[in-house]
């Protein structure tokens, strides 16, 4: 055998092994890849509109207002092989990150999934108090039982869904209400919590005991989390089957205001974005961007609402006849799509990178 084949022959052995070894060899790392895209303008997986609405007049809408997602490969028990993160860094559709990026270090997937289906219950009650703020209809909040902590006085007698209407008598109707009461509270302090169960009003004494939050002082509690809920004056449902995270937010609240005003926000046009959205309507940045922007593209879109600190990372991977609309807030970016459909183009762009 000539030299020539001999080194052929030996490289070719060493590919094979290298690639047997690839394919069996997990790395922790997870692939980003460009996810679903759908019309919150539309319908979901089964036929129902996506964003329904119910004891209020919806006008006719048109055209396209689609949020993105990111989908991946990998995680805690499913890495990746080196192969396939190989082929990712190659894949100018493809993000490989590390995998704590997505799965903090101690926490499982089903923790973190519990936590994506959290964000998007939390973003979708956001999305309503945003649009509604927005459109000037009053709203209230009240405060929830998220958790009960084990061991800890409320345990078996205060219950997650319950809402907390009184502390000692003195009403309240957020957290933070409840935090401050709280916090003139001694330890072994007896406290009367009012609440409501099934429509019905409840009191119950506890004693306070202590707990001392990492880095903390010591502080007087009876064990359970709160959190904050909207009171609508009318029904906003979001349906979106399993799709978690909090990243849809301006485009549920677009489309809330879109079926709750004359007129087409899109003017028939193929818009899609992204951005978390607080309940004053302001919008923050999300991971994934480049990948959203392909799925959008690829769906048909030709804007792209961008989060502003989005802004530098998405013009370096804006894809060809995508056109970035730089939106800070929910008032910004309706503006935006009124301009659009006005022919005008002196629209607030994301700046080049």
């Amino acid at each position: 055998m000539s030299r020539r084949a001999a080194t052929l022959t030996l490289t070719s052995v060493l590919v094979l092994v290298f690639a047997l070894v690839g394919s069996f060899m997990p790395v922790p790392y997870v692939a980003l890849m460009p996810g679903p895209t759908s019309n919150t303008l539309g319908q979901n997986d089964k036929g129902q509109p996506l964003v329904k609405i119910d004891g209020r007049e919806v006008y006719p809408v048109s055209g396209n207002l689609n949020f993105t997602t990111v989908t991946y490969r990998g995680g805690p028990g499913a890495r990746i092989d080196l192969f396939t993160a190989l082929r990712g860094w190659i894949d100018d559709d493809v993000a490989i990150v590390p995998e704590e990026t997505i799965f903090p270090k101690k926490e499982t997937q089903e923790q973190v999934d519990a936590e994506n289906t959290r964000q998007m219950r939390d973003s979708q009650q956001n999305a309503e108090a945003a649009a509604l703020t927005q459109l000037k209809v009053p709203i209230s909040t009240q405060v929830l039982v998220d958790a009960v902590q084990k061991g800890k006085p409320a345990d078996g007698k205060i219950k997650p869904a319950d809402e907390i209407i009184a502390v000692d008598g003195a009403k309240v109707t957020s957290v933070a209400q409840v935090s401050e009461l709280m916090a003139k509270r001694k330890i072994g302090d007896p406290v009367t919590i009012t609440f409501k169960r099934g429509g019905a009003e409840q009191k119950i004494t506890l004693t306070t005991v202590a707990v001392r939050p990492p880095g903390g002082a010591e502080r007087a509690v009876v064990g359970i989390e709160l959190s904050d809920q909207y009171k609508f004056p009318f029904k906003v449902d979001i349906s979106v089957g399993d799709i978690g995270g909090p990243s849809a937010g301006l485009m549920f609240s677009l489309a809330i205001v879109d079926k709750l005003t004359p007129g087409s926000l899109t003017g028939g046009k193929f818009i899609a974005g992204t951005g978390t959205i607080t309940p004053e309507g302001k919008v923050g940045p999300i991971g994934g961007i480049q990948q959203k922007m392909i799925a959008a593209r690829q769906a048909g879109a030709t804007v792209f609402l961008t989060p502003k600190d989005n802004c530098a990372d998405a013009v370096d991977a804006r894809p060809d006849g995508l056109r970035l609309v730089r939106a800070d807030t929910l008032d910004g970016a309706i503006k935006s799509l009124e301009s659009l459909n006005a022919g005008k183009n002196d629209l607030p762009a994301c700046p080049a990178g």
